[in-house]
Order: C-alpha cells, then structure tokens, then sequence
C-alpha cells in the first residue's frame, strides 16, 4: 500500500480519509487546521479529519511543513482550505481531490457555485496539484447529476463519497495507479472559478427570478431582513404565479404568503430569526403578525 500525507479539515475530507485508512494505506500524517473554539468561553475543537486522525491512531500537525518531515510518497488534499507553496509543493507529489468537472468552478466553493449557476451535473476530479489555482492536470473524473432541490452540503457528502471510491479505486496499485495526467486545455469546457461566497452574496435579492433565489437557499445561510433583523432562510421554493406587487411584498397566495420576486413567487420553507429557533414560516409569520403587502428585505441594522 501507498505511504501518504493527508490534508484536509472538514467532515467530507474526514470521510476520504477514513476510506483511505479502510484501504490499508499507510497514512504517516494528517494535517488540518488548529483547533478552534466554537463558542465564548468553549474548549477548543477540533477539525473533524483530527478527530478522525485520533480514533484511527494516525499522527497529525497543523504545520503545513511537518509534510517535509515524514517518509511519504504521495499527498492526498482534501477541502485543505490553504494553499500549498514551495518547499511543501514539490517536495512530493501531491493530488487534490476537487469538487467539480474542471476546468469548470476552479476554487473554493465549487459544490456552492454549481447550485447558483443551475447546472445539471457536476463531478469529482482527481487533479495534480501545482502552483496555479486548480489548474493541474486531471488524473480521473467521474459525473454525476445534481438533483432537483438537492442542498450544498447534500450533494457535498455525495461527492465526497463518490471522490473516496474513486481516489481508493486508483490508489489500489500504488501511486503509480493514478496514471498520466491529462491537461485541463484537453478535457473541454470553458474555465470558470469558484470564490468563496460572503455573507453579502447570500443576501437574497427579491428583484432576481425566483428560482435563482431558491438556489441561494440550496447553497445555505441564505438571509434577508424584517423590521431591521436578520432573518435567515434555510428552505425557499420558487412557484409561478403572477407578481402582484413590488419585489420583497408579502402576497397571499393560494392560502398562504408568498413573496413577490423579479420573476414568480417564493415560498419560505424554514426560517430563523436573529437569536431563535428554527421554525415552519408560516408559524414565524403567525408570530410576527405578518400580513400581505408587508416587505421583507429592507435595511439590515448589522450588514
């Protein structure tokens, strides 16, 4: 079996890792992030790969240099969230498991951005990792399609598990299994990437489509505001139907409120208010005393 690095940090990297111990390789670091506190006051966590790592009696490090200690000869990246420079990247070959079919959504939230933009499909890359971002040549790929209302983090675990089969799959000959490299200028499709999202970009705009804005709450944190309060939204579906009223309006339709969009109407599924429980919009807005024609969206107090 292959002697590796790992790299990773969150719960879809975890998953691969675990596969790769189940595997039989031999896994002589794992390195993450630094335990971190959760909340005020908290003991720190640890990244889930470190908790994995630990059950498994696997070494770990958060210092990206430690690789260069070790007797490995491949490193296996995973959701790292760091980048990797020299003299780490070159000291041995390094393939990054990504979250896409490159060259489309190089970067950091590709799952993410697959949703917004409305693709059908997206995949598994197994790339070498180089200097540029993401723009290594493709060892293996696979597709897969995304589903209809599938949430990020749904299709993130679906992802993460077909690129652990994929990754042990070539893995099982050595790291020589994972063959020749192909150049992402061979593979077709145009480059597109993947920034990681901020909290204004998941702002929900009521003047854009309907079913765009869905997609923001597929992605997940997606928000918008209430008599000055944040108000997240965790589930929203876009339904067709006559806009009767300026984007934002509450409109009663079919017995329930509904709000008013660019194109369509948007029915809230779940919704949080700043500071309290998850619940059903319709009983938040029973609350709230919310009738039609009030507005959500106006200025928040805290942007």
């Amino acid at each position: 079996m292959t002697r590796l690095a790992f790299l990773g940090s969150p719960a879809v990297s975890a998953a691969c890792l675990r596969a790769l111990h189940g595997a039989g390789h031999d896994i002589r670091l794992v390195v993450t992030e630094a335990d971190k506190r959760r909340s005020r006051g908290g003991a720190p966590v640890p990244t889930p790969v470190k908790a994995a790592a630990l059950e498994l009696g696997l070494p770990t490090s958060d210092r990206l240099s430690a690789i260069l200690e070790v007797d490995a000869e491949l490193g296996v990246v995973v959701a790292f969230g760091r980048l990797i420079k020299p003299p780490v990247l070159g000291h041995l070959p390094l393939v990054n498991v990504h979250f896409s079919l490159l060259p489309r959504w190089r970067g950091a939230a590709p799952v993410e951005w697959a949703i917004l933009a409305g693709d059908e499909k997206t995949g598994v890359c197994l790339m070498e990792v180089e200097a540029g971002l993401d723009t290594g040549g493709v060892y293996a790929r696979r597709a897969i399609p995304i589903g209809e209302g599938e949430r990020a983090e749904e299709l993130r675990e679906r992802l993460g598990s077909l690129g652990a089969s994929l990754l042990v799959d070539r893995l099982g000959e050595g790291a020589g299994g994972l063959g020749v490299p192909v150049p992402q200028s061979e593979l077709g499709g145009e480059v597109s990437y993947a920034p990681k999202l901020s909290s204004k970009d998941l702002r929900l705009d009521f003047s854009r489509p309907a079913a765009s804005l869905a997609r923001v709450a597929r992605v997940g944190r997606a928000w918008t505001t209430f008599s000055g309060a944040r108000l997240l939204v965790h589930e929203a579906r876009a339904e067709p139907g006559a806009v009767a009223g300026e984007p934002g309006t509450l409109v009663e339709d079919g017995g329930a409120l509904k709000v008013a969009t660019g194109e369509g109407l948007l029915l809230l599924g779940e919704v949080q208010q700043e500071g309290r429980r998850r619940q059903r919009f319709e009983d938040w807005a029973r609350g709230a005393r919310l009738r039609a024609g009030e507005r959500l969206g106006g200025r928040a107090t805290v942007e």
